[in-house]
């Protein structure tokens, strides 16, 4: 177990997974040992909006909203999300994120650009940052709903948690939403496919 207190900061679009990913890294946590809140902001989640997820742990950990500049690490399932939140990042932060881009409503009827480079964006603020295209990824194991598995596989390997807990889990999740065993191996491919990247 880790000595410091770990705050991760889950965003995205509504539809993405965010809310899951959350409370499967939060069990992963409390298995590891550590006391865990968990905080959702939904937005316009059905509607294709920001969604965003706090979740801290640590020995003892009382409030469940991460404060600017304290997070570890942001998880971005989506390419532009990341930089609503950089804020929220301390200075030894990382931001991992999913080049996958959706673009939002705003942007679509002319009230908004979106930013042409987002990981230039956030390297030029000095942004330690991990891309991936975990929607590509998820793509070609056969099914676009495993990107919240692939990035919590990119986030295990800096958690440094036993990664039986994580496979363990994410499992166990499998089985109580009766899934079948072909999205269960994709899944458990997933994950691997995130932790090696």
């Amino acid at each position: 177990m880790r000595k410091n207190n770990i705050n991760v900061l889950i965003c995205g679009v509504g539809g993405q997974g965010i809310l899951l990913a959350s409370e499967i890294l939060s069990e992963v946590l409390i298995k590891a040992g550590y006391d865990v809140k968990k905080s959702e902001i939904h937005g316009m989640s059905q509607r294709g909006g920001s969604v965003e997820s706090h979740v801290r742990a640590g020995k003892k950990v009382y409030s469940p909203l991460i404060k600017k500049g304290e997070a570890d690490f942001i998880l971005s399932f989506e390419s532009i999300e990341g930089l609503r939140y950089l804020e929220y990042l301390s200075q030894k932060g990382k931001l991992i994120r999913n080049t996958q881009k959706i673009i939002p409503l705003t942007v679509t009827i002319g009230g908004a650009k979106y930013p042409e480079n987002p990981e230039k964006i956030a390297k030029d603020n000095g942004i330690d940052t991990v891309s991936i295209n975990a929607i590509k990824i998820a793509k070609d194991l056969g099914s676009d709903k495993a990107v919240n598995i692939i990035l919590l596989g990119v986030l295990a390997q800096y958690l440094g948690i036993n990664k039986n807990i994580w496979t363990k889990v994410i499992v166990d999740w499998m089985k109580v939403k009766k899934l079948p065993p072909k999205i269960m191996e994709i899944n458990k491919k997933a994950f691997e496919r995130g932790f090696n990247s």
